[in-house]
């Protein structure tokens, strides 16, 4: 059986698209962007033309349009900036945000003077609003809000209006982890109130190691990373060229197709999730399966059992990828932070199969027939 490739969350497949337009730079068009040269100036128009194109598929101004090297960098820079140069003392997130933000945040609470608060989860996994507000309405100090647009583990979708609007009248400022979002759904800068969103091309058929930071432009912060004077003075250090093109390209391609996309993608996920109900006794669903959720991610409890412990194992020796996100602790895996944070019962393995344009229901099909006779 050829691989059967269900991990989309965690990284996609290069379009060939997107592979064709990095091709030349990575090829003839060579030259440093900061070179006064017409050489290097070829390649400096380029960068601005992606940042335009991005700028232009988020409804931003290219002036909010940074390019970093991934999601990780840019949502470090978004929160160690608001302390560090935005002067917040109190930071409001939650207990199943991606490490790239959780860390950070424990990083800011235990070496400056920040106090950090966690918003209660309701028990479908989404952000309790009231509680947020609670938690804002009796603040002092200036606050940065950090909510992730989507789950990458359950596929929670948060009201990015509501928590925005939230924080203009309460005067904190906003940043959310767009990683799962950017690429996916249709983003409307001018018209959201956010300050700070990020994206990674990996995560929609565009190059590793490339990523976004919007900023808005009523916030002004100092670079996280300093020398040159790349990316308008945000961030030194010569710039990943090809990268930048491939993920302009990709975003290009992502938000054109995007309803096409997206209404095959839900129904791969739908067709699984009624094929699993159908097949195999006992499972579930976590997250807020068919409510506010990312059309791309299935994230399934089944029932615990000698067979189950080692399914993600087993699904792997089939050749097919999917991931874990189990609430208990096995070996060097200690499980997930999101699962235990939203479902206690230690009686279930969790697997997230995340889906893409290129996977297909006879893939589905299959992944079934494997599990019926692993579990």
């Amino acid at each position: 059986m050829s691989r059967i490739y269900f991990d989309n969350a965690a990284t996609t497949a290069l379009d060939s698209q997107v592979l064709e337009a990095m091709m030349p730079y990575l090829i003839e068009k060579f030259g440093n962007p900061s070179s006064i040269y017409s050489y290097g100036r070829e390649s400096k128009l380029a960068i601005e033309q992606a940042r335009k194109s991005v700028a232009k598929n988020l409804n931003a101004h290219p002036s909010e349009i940074f390019f970093t090297s991934g999601g990780t960098e840019s949502n470090n820079t978004a929160i160690q900036a608001s302390v560090r140069d935005l002067h917040c003392e109190h930071i409001i997130t939650s207990p199943i945000e991606h490490h790239a933000v959780t860390h950070t945040v424990e990083h800011l609470d235990s070496t400056e003077h920040v106090k950090v608060s966690y918003v209660n989860l309701l028990p479908n996994g989404h952000i309790n609003l009231e509680h947020l507000e609670k938690l804002l309405a009796h603040n002092k100090e200036k606050t940065l809000v950090s909510l992730m647009h989507a789950n990458n583990e359950i596929g929670n979708m948060l009201d990015i209006y509501a928590v925005g609007n939230l924080c203009k009248k309460y005067n904190a400022l906003f940043h959310t982890d767009t990683v799962q979002t950017v690429g996916h759904f249709p983003i409307d800068l001018r018209n959201t109130p956010v300050h700070f969103i990020t994206g990674a091309a990996h995560k929609f058929h565009g190059p590793k190691g490339v990523g976004l930071l919007y900023i808005n432009e009523n916030i002004k912060i100092k670079p996280f990373i300093f020398g040159g004077g790349q990316e308008r003075n945000m961030r030194a250090g010569t710039e990943n060229l090809y990268g930048i093109v491939g993920f302009a390209k990709a975003l290009e391609i992502a938000t054109e197709n995007f309803e096409k996309d997206s209404a095959y993608i839900l129904e791969l996920k739908n067709y699984m999730q009624a094929q699993l109900k159908g097949n195999i006794k006992g499972v579930g669903f976590n997250g807020d399966v068919n409510g506010k959720s990312l059309y791309t991610v299935l994230s399934v409890s089944f029932p615990k059992s000698e067979k189950s412990e080692m399914l993600l194992f087993n699904l792997d020796i089939n050749n097919i990828c999917a991931s874990g996100g189990s609430a208990c602790a096995s070996g060097a895996e200690e499980g997930s932070h999101v699962i235990r944070a939203i479902n206690i019962n230690p009686n279930q393995i969790t697997v997230r199969f995340s889906f893409c344009k290129h996977n297909t229901k006879e893939e589905i099909d299959n992944v079934i027939q494997k599990l019926k006779e692993l579990i």
